[in-house]
């Protein structure tokens, strides 16, 4: 075979391996969801934006063009990004069930709910490179700060119930700063620092007056736009039946106050499985416990058969 008909050949070959290739990813995509889960007649005319929206009670400035802007472009976002945001609207019940009675026990405004979507995409076990930690990204040295136990054997930023609690206990003290809940969650993204200063700086006092960066200027504004998408998900061309979004997963209290020699020996002893139970306290980040300290610790087991719940709601 000549070269000019090996190459031919070569690059033919190559042409058709292209083709394949492309075909199979607008075939199969891994970002494109269920028929059943999107109307294209919605997304295909845009978002929607309501003529008021608030957050945590305090009003949206909507009719200026910037903040409307800002706005559209974080509900086109996250209202275009199906698999993840399908993925938002299943998880949404499982977690809030446990973030929105803490919230409203400790006075923060229910709103802020969604700032655990913006920070850790409702992923407990979440962890940045700047190695900020759990479902409120807490660094080690803040999570210490706020009353959370991170050593070795126990980083208690992946417990949601107790990272929640600090997250409440320093919003607060970030509103008696600022006075401002949008502000405080300027801050929660760019720190209290950075935000004083562009204050003094800026000579404003008024989130949607700031000139942040393009990270925190983003910020609130992709909250408001998962909280508009998890309210009213139809409104944004998802069609998720209350049956198809993730239950939460009933589950006892086991306390000790003691060391545990082997948690895959104490997860059979409570009738599941090591992977299972550390699924459920990843706030556990050894197979052991030494508890040197005798420290009362609550772990959390699922019930009998919750892991087959699935099978057993379609049996009744």
């Amino acid at each position: 075979m000549s070269k000019n008909r090996l190459w031919t050949f070569i690059l033919s070959g190559i042409i058709i391996l292209v083709v394949v290739v492309i075909f199979s990813f607008q075939e199969v995509s891994p970002g494109q969801p269920e028929k059943e889960n999107v109307n294209p007649e919605i997304m295909n005319r845009g978002v929607v934006i309501p003529d008021t929206l608030t957050f945590a009670g305090e009003k949206v400035p909507l009719e200026y063009f910037d903040v409307r802007e800002s706005l559209e472009r974080e509900l086109l976002v996250n209202s275009y990004f199906h698999s993840q945001t399908i993925r938002f609207i299943k998880l949404a019940p499982r977690y809030f069930a446990v973030i929105e009675p803490i919230l409203k026990e400790k006075g923060i405004p229910d709103d802020f709910k969604y700032m655990a979507v913006a920070e850790s995409s409702l992923d407990p076990r979440s962890e940045s490179p700047s190695n900020a930690i759990g479902m409120w990204q807490f660094l080690k040295g803040t999570a210490r700060d706020y009353g959370l136990e991170v050593n070795n054997e126990v980083d208690e930023r992946y417990n949601i119930e107790k990272s929640t609690y600090a997250a409440c206990d320093y919003l607060k003290d970030a509103y008696t700063k600022f006075g401002s809940w949008a502000l405080v969650a300027a801050a929660y993204n760019g720190g209290q620092n950075f935000v004083i200063d562009q204050i003094k700086k800026q000579k404003s006092s008024n989130y949607y007056d700031l000139l942040l960066g393009e990270e925190t200027e983003r910020y609130v504004f992709r909250i408001l736009a998962l909280k508009l998408v998890l309210e009213h998900p139809e409104n944004y061309g998802f069609n998720i039946p209350e049956d198809k979004k993730y239950p939460v997963i009933p589950t006892t209290d086991v306390k000790i106050d003691g060391p545990v020699a082997s948690f895959a020996d104490f997860a059979i002893a409570h009738g599941t499985n090591y992977k299972i139970l550390k699924m459920f306290n990843p706030w556990l980040r050894e197979s052991y416990l030494t508890n040197k300290e005798r420290r009362t610790y609550v772990i959390k087991v699922p019930v009998p058969n919750a892991r087959t719940m699935y099978t057993d709601s379609k049996e009744k």
